[in-house]
C-alpha cells in the first residue's frame, strides 16, 4: 500500500516542515547571538547589570548570560573557557590573566570604592578615613569581622589592607574556620558573595569590607553603618577582558568583543553613569583613562 502523502496533505506537511525549520533556525540564531559573561557578585547584587545588560541588548541584539561569582572564580571560568568575556575588579589578577595568554586585552571600564561597615556603636572605635588604622584597631580589640573568604576582588583588597595593617591573613580556607595563629580573634570567613556576607555582618554585629555599590543596594542593614570611607587606598577599579579564542576556539569573539567595545563606548559609559539608587551614582565610568 502506498502511504505517501498526496495533494493537499502533502502541501500541509510541507508547510509544517517549513514552519518547524524556521522556528529551529530562529532559535539557533538567537542562541548564536548570546554570550556568557563571568563577573562579580558586586556588579550583579548592586543592580548594575539589571540596568546595563538591557541597554546593551537594545543596542546590539546580543543576549548576555551573567554568571556572578568572585573575581578569582570569574577569571578561572575564563581560563576553562566557560565564559566569553570577564568583567571583574582585581587589576593585578586581571593583568596576570592577560599576560598568561588567557585574555586578549584588559580595558578599564569604571570604578567605585570600598567602605568599611560595622555596628553603629563602633566597639573598636574605628570611625574615620584610614582603613589600615581601622583594621589595626579591630584586630587589637578582637572585634567580630566577616571576610568573604572567596578569592573575590573584594577579598583580595581586604587581604592587602590587613597586610598593610601588619596582619598577614593568608589564603582563603573553609568557610567559618577558626582563625589560625596570627589571625585576629574575631576574624571569620564565610566563603560567600557580598550580599550574604553583609547579611551575616548585619545579624552578628560584625565589621566588614564592602563595595559601595552593593552596600547602597543592600536593604537588611540592621544596625550597620559606613564607618570608614574616603581613603584613597579604597579605590576600586573594574575592567573587561575578552577570553582568548586561541586558547578556547569556541569563544564567540565577535560578540564578546562587541560587548567590550560597547561598555567602553560613550553609550556604554553613559549607561553606567546613569545607574543610580535613591539619586546616588554607584559607578563612575573611566574608560580610556
Amino acid at each position: 500500500m502506498d502511504l505517501t502523502p498526496r495533494g493537499p496533505m502533502r502541501r500541509s506537511l510541507s508547510a509544517l516542515l517549513a514552519a518547524a525549520a524556521l522556528v529551529l533556525a530562529g532559535a539557533a540564531t538567537a542562541q548564536d547571538k548570546a554570550i556568557v559573561m563571568a563577573s562579580t557578585t558586586s556588579t550583579e547584587q548592586s543592580g548594575l547589570f539589571g540596568h546595563l545588560i538591557p541597554a546593551f541588548k537594545a543596542a546590539t541584539g546580543t543576549e548576555v548570560k551573567v554568571v556572578a561569582v568572585g573575581t578569582g572564580q570569574a577569571l578561572d571560568m575564563g581560563r576553562r573557557g566557560d565564559a566569553d568575556v570577564v568583567f571583574v575588579h582585581d587589576q593585578a589578577a586581571e593583568e596576570t590573566f592577560v599576560a598568561e595568554g588567557w585574555g586578549l586585552k584588559r580595558q578599564p571600564v569604571m570604578y567605585n570604592d570600598f567602605v568599611l561597615v560595622g555596628p553603629t556603636a563602633d566597639p573598636a572605635r574605628v570611625k574615620g578615613k584610614d582603613i589600615v588604622a581601622a583594621l589595626q584597631k579591630i584586630g587589637a580589640a578582637g572585634a567580630a569581622f566577616v571576610s568573604r573568604g572567596d578569592k573575590s576582588g573584594t577579598h583580595a583588597a581586604e587581604l592587602r589592607y590587613w597586610k598593610a595593617a601588619g596582619t598577614d591573613i593568608g589564603a582563603a580556607g573553609p568557610a567559618g574556620r577558626t582563625p589560625t595563629a596570627g589571625r585576629p580573634a574575631g576574624y571569620r570567613e564565610c566563603g560567600c558573595g557580598m550580599g550574604p556576607a553583609l547579611n551575616i555582618a548585619a545579624s552578628t554585629g560584625a565589621y566588614l569590607l564592602a563595595d559601595r555599590g552593593t552596600w547602597l543596594n543592600f536593604r537588611n542593614r540592621a544596625d550597620l553603618g559606613v564607618l570608614v570611607e574616603g581613603d584613597t587606598r579604597l579605590f576600586n577599579q573594574y575592567g573587561v577582558i575578552v577570553v582568548n579564542p586561541a586558547r578556547h576556539p569556541h569563544v564567540k569573539l565577535a560578540l564578546a568583543q562587541g560587548f567590550a567595545d560597547w561598555v567602553v563606548s560613550p553609550a556604554g559609559q553613559a549607561a553606567i553613569a546613569g545607574y543610580r539608587i535613591r539619586g546616588e551614582q554607584l559607578f563612575f565610568p573611566n574608560a580610556g583613562q
